[in-house]
């Protein structure tokens, strides 16, 4: 009996051990997070830039007495340090994805290399990327914002303006400079998305921005109508995103070939592709479980 209750003790202290050993096994640190599993996805390179102020052309359609005028600029601070990846997601690595079941397959019939951005990309199939790489690395990934990119891509980012005085009355001054506008649009376009580092790096050593690929973001788009008086009126459509490039274009979330229709306002992207934020702020894991991120 008394060699038999000790035996009993041991074996019960010996089963939580055993759990913990066995759970310590299957947990993989990363990042600062805890994930089950014995591997996890090597994560993309990113470059980081500090945090800082700059000036920025407001994004959406600005009107005053229903001509479009250039929307203003504004000071605007980046408050954290924003890490973003330094090239565009491959096709390599969103075709991971669609093996694994967590995105739809890419419609482009281009091939699957690491080198080579993914392009026929709808909003939808980036969100459904971002959410798998973050179940993959164990970080938080999410689009930028519309003016996280511009932040990020600096001295690339392309100014709308019209370059039309604001004040003048006369619609044909803003007709012709629109035209101008987008027969100069018309004439950039590229037939194919290019590998990595076909057009150079900017100041933050980002890589590719401006290209023949437009990358998609969180920002909606949204119509603003100016009042002489500065007062504004905004309606917000969340259904259509602002995907950036060689210049801004609204287009609707289930879009992947915008050169086939469904621009919402202009002349069409070449391609659409996407490079998410590494969202490092310590309480982006909270924002993300709440369905904020």
């Amino acid at each position: 009996m008394s060699a038999t209750l000790p035996q009993k003790a041991i074996s019960s202290l010996l089963l939580p051990v055993g759990l913990i050993a066995a759970l310590s096994a299957a947990v993989v640190i990363q990042s600062g997070m805890i994930r089950f599993g014995s591997s996890a996805l090597v994560e993309p390179p990113v470059i980081t830039v500090e945090a800082g102020t700059f000036l920025y052309r407001q994004p959406g359609e600005f009107y005053r007495s229903g001509f479009a005028v250039d929307g203003p600029k504004a000071q605007e601070t980046i408050t954290h340090p924003l890490s973003i990846m330094k090239f565009q997601v491959s096709t390599l690595d969103y075709d991971a994805c669609a093996d694994d079941g967590a995105c739809p397959a890419r419609e482009s019939a281009t091939p699957s290399r690491a080198d080579l951005p993914a392009t026929g990309i709808s909003h939808d199939d980036a969100t459904a990327y971002a959410k798998w790489l973050s179940d993959q690395t164990g970080s938080i990934w999410r689009l930028p914002d519309d003016r996280e990119l511009a932040f990020a891509a600096a001295e690339d980012f392309p100014d709308d303006a019209l370059g039309v005085d604001a004040d003048s009355g006369n619609p044909a001054l803003r007709w012709l400079a629109d035209y101008e506008r987008e027969a100069a649009r018309k004439r950039s376009r590229d037939p194919q998305p290019l590998p990595y580092g076909s057009f150079g790096e900017n100041g933050h050593g980002l890589a590719d921005f401006a290209g023949n690929v437009w990358e998609w973001t969180s920002t909606c788009n949204r119509r603003v109508d100016l009042a002489n008086n500065g007062a504004a009126s905004a309606v917000e459509t969340c259904g259509v995103y602002i995907a950036a490039g060689k210049h801004r274009a609204p287009l609707s979330s289930f879009i992947r070939d915008p050169k086939s229709g469904g621009c919402a306002v202009g002349v069409p992207p070449d391609h659409v592709g996407f490079r998410l934020v590494k969202d490092t702020r310590w309480y982006a894991p909270f924002l993300s479980s709440i369905g904020i991120l």
